[in-house]
């Protein structure tokens, strides 16, 4: 059995005064791997520009537009299909020796290996007064424990559009408790690390068909490294273990590595900017 899914992204951007120049990146196209592979990808601009593919460096597949012509208005449009296999997230298996895990993780070539996703960053550096607001239960195994934590920062905070944007900290988001799925994923990341498991932020698009937490843009959740066992996906704003319905288009440390667009302009006066996301799933034998 398998999942294939329909994906539609668009973006709208409106520039009150004529842009001189502009150059945009899209990290949106989701991978190949082991668990999903990608079908079909059409990508298209208003501006009948034509688009460019790169790597980025963590190895995902970017795409690049650089208009012509000056303009007020631009938009974009990608359609993607994806076949999925069913998932049994749980399908793995963990060692017996606890302790022999725990000392995997103070190993310092572990420690090297994985540093990148180690390491704080402005999106993941917890802030001293809250070091040991979730500290790791050694009588239990290092996969237990993260499932605790992912249980612990979806009841700690609350799902609510509007309230953070791009550039919210972490102390904000323990101390307002509200947010979107990035700052869910930020705060398990950051736990997570502190307590020496490495982790890292993934970007993505979710299936809603079953009520899962999430809006009409892309997703997030985390990967933490088991020793003996590997990457594994743990989506914090809807308490899972990342499954079927979780399609992923990247990895990084922090949003600011997986960010959907990024892009320079060249222009003065005001801008709107608005995307949407829509995902649609059909079981196949």
């Amino acid at each position: 059995m398998y999942q294939e899914y329909s994906i539609e992204y668009r973006a709208k951007n409106h520039y009150d005064s004529l842009v001189d120049d502009a150059y945009w990146q899209f990290l949106i196209i989701p991978e190949d791997n082991e668990t999903q592979q990608l079908v079909s990808l059409e990508f298209s601009n208003s501006l009948h520009d034509v688009n460019q593919t790169s790597i980025n460096g963590f190895g995902f597949k970017t795409i690049k537009v650089h208009p012509r012509q000056k303009f007020n208005d631009i938009s974009f449009e990608a359609f993607f299909k994806v076949i999925k296999k069913e998932m049994n997230p749980f399908d793995f298996s963990l060692t017996h020796d606890i302790e022999m895990d725990y000392q995997r993780l103070e190993d310092l070539e572990f420690k090297v290996d994985f540093e990148p996703f180690l390491r704080g960053t402005r999106f993941t550096h917890l802030p001293e007064k809250h070091k040991n607001i979730f500290c790791f239960d050694k009588s239990k195994s290092i996969f237990e424990n993260l499932q605790d934590l992912n249980q612990w920062v979806f009841d700690q905070v609350y799902f609510k559009v509007g309230v953070t944007d791009v550039n919210t900290t972490l102390e904000e988001i323990i101390e307002k408790r509200h947010g979107v799925c990035q700052d869910f994923t930020h705060l398990f990341c950051a736990l997570a690390k502190a307590n020496q498991v490495p982790t890292r932020y993934v970007s993505g698009y979710l299936h809603q068909g079953n009520g899962y937490f999430g809006d009409s843009q892309m997703h997030a959740w985390a990967e933490a490294y088991l020793p003996h066992v590997g990457w594994i996906g743990f989506d914090p704003t809807n308490n899972l273990i990342a499954n079927t319905n979780h399609i992923k288009v990247c990895h990084g440390k922090d949003y600011e590595d997986c960010s959907p667009l990024k892009g320079v302009v060249y222009t003065l006066g005001d801008n709107r900017t608005s995307y949407t996301v829509k995902v649609l799933g059909e079981q196949q034998q």
